[in-house]
C-alpha cells in the first residue's frame, strides 16, 4: 500500500507519499480500506519531531479515519467484511489501509457522506470525554470554548446547544465568530481584540463560566481559573499555548473549582472503546437526527497532505481538513 511517510522531521515538505508494507490485523483487530483521514495538531506535532506515536502503534500520521472493512483479525465479532466505518486511531490515518481494534470502530452514522465521516472519530470522542464524561456539563450551565472555529471548537459548540447548554467561544476575527454563531454560540470573542475574562463577566453577570474547553495550555492558564464560575471545571486538551504555566492555588480553593487535563492518543485500548462506546450511544444519534453535523472546511488529496498541513498551520481554516485517499 501508499502510505505518508516522514523519514525526517521538519515543515509540511518532510510529508513523503511513499510505498510500505500492508498492515496485518491482529487479535481484536479489523482492517479498514482507508477512503478518508483528517488533519489533527497531533499530525503537526509528530511531523516536527515532537509527539511520537504511542508503542505499537503506525509510525505513520492521522488519527481517524473512514472507510470500508476489508479483514477481520482473530476474535472480532459484530462487524462483517465491507461495513462503512470510521474509526479513532492511535496512528496510521494517512495510509490505504490501516488496522484497528474492533472497540475504536464506529458505523457512518444515517445520512453521513463515508468520506466526511472522517471528521467525526476524533472530535466527537475528545469533546464527549472531555466537555460531558470528564466536566459534566450539564442543561442551563456556561461552557467557554477555546478555538471555537477549530474542528474540536465546531463540534463542542454543537455539543453544548444540544444538551441545553449556554455557549461562549473564542476565535481569531469577524468570520470565524461569525461561523460559531451559525452553530448556536451565544457569546462570542475576538481574542484578538478582547480579554475573554472580561467579556465573559460581562455576559454572564459576573458568574463566569461552569466549564472551559482549552486548547492553549499555559499562556489561558491564569486567565481560565479566573473565568471560572464557583465549582467551575477547567478541561485543558491541547498546550498550543505552552505547557508550563503557574497556577494560583488560592483562587482555585476559593471557587471550590477543578482542573483536569487528558490527552486521547496514548489511553489504552479499553479506555477508548469506553469512550467510542458513549460516543455512539448518545452523539451519534444526535447526527442521524441532524441536530450535529461534521463542518469540513475542504478535502485535499492524500498524497498532497503537505498542502493540508499548510493549510492547519494557517489557521484560516474553520472546522476539520479532510484527507481522500485514491480510492475515495
Amino acid at each position: 500500500m501508499y502510505a505518508i511517510t516522514i523519514p525526517e522531521p521538519g515543515g509540511p515538505e518532510a510529508l513523503v507519499w511513499a510505498e510500505v508494507p500492508d498492515p496485518v490485523p491482529g487479535e481484536g483487530e479489523v482492517l479498514v480500506e482507508v477512503v478518508s483521514s483528517a488533519v489533527n495538531r497531533a499530525d503537526v506535532l509528530q511531523r516536527q519531531g515532537f509527539y511520537n506515536p504511542p508503542a505499537g502503534a503506525s509510525p505513520y500520521p492521522g488519527l481517524e479515519c473512514a472507510g470500508r472493512v476489508a479483514a477481520l483479525g482473530p476474535g472480532v465479532t459484530g462487524w462483517s467484511v465491507g461495513d462503512e466505518v470510521c474509526a479513532l486511531l492511535s496512528g496510521g490515518g494517512y495510509a490505504e489501509k490501516v488496522a484497528v481494534p474492533s472497540g475504536q470502530l464506529l458505523p457512518v452514522p444515517d445520512g453521513v457522506d463515508l468520506r466526511v465521516a472522517a471528521a467525526l472519530p476524533e472530535v466527537t470522542a475528545t469533546v464527549w470525554s472531555n466537555v460531558f464524561m470528564v466536566a459534566h456539563l450539564r442543561p442551563g450551565e456556561t461552557v467557554l470554548i477555546h478555538g471555537g472555529s477549530s474542528g474540536i471548537g465546531t463540534m463542542a459548540i454543537q455539543l453544548a446547544k444540544a444538551v441545553g447548554a449556554r455557549v461562549a467561544v473564542t476565535a481569531g476575527g469577524p468570520e470565524k465568530l461569525a461561523r460559531c454563531k451559525e452553530l448556536g454560540a451565544d457569546i462570542l470573542i475576538d481574542y484578538r481584540e478582547q480579554d475573554f475574562v472580561e467579556e465573559l463577566r460581562q455576559a454572564t453577570d459576573g458568574t463566569g463560566a461552569d466549564v472551559i474547553l482549552d486548547i492553549v495550555g499555559a499562556k489561558y492558564l491564569d486567565r481560565n481559573v479566573r473565568a471560572l464560575a464557583v465549582n467551575g471545571r477547567l478541561a485543558v486538551i491541547g498546550l498550543q499555548g505552552g505547557a508550563k504555566g503557574e497556577l494560583n492555588l488560592s483562587s482555585l480553593l476559593a471557587k471550590r473549582a477543578a482542573v483536569t487535563a487528558t490527552s486521547l492518543r496514548g489511553r489504552p485500548p479499553a479506555e477508548k472503546a469506553a469512550i467510542i462506546a458513549a460516543v455512539r450511544e448518545h452523539v451519534w444519534p444526535l447526527i442521524a437526527d441532524g441536530v450535529v453535523r461534521p463542518i469540513v472546511d475542504r478535502t485535499v488529496p492524500m498524497a498532497d497532505a503537505a498542502e493540508a498541513h499548510r493549510v492547519l498551520e494557517g489557521s484560516t481554516h474553520v472546522g476539520k481538513v479532510l484527507l481522500l485517499s485514491p480510492q475515495a
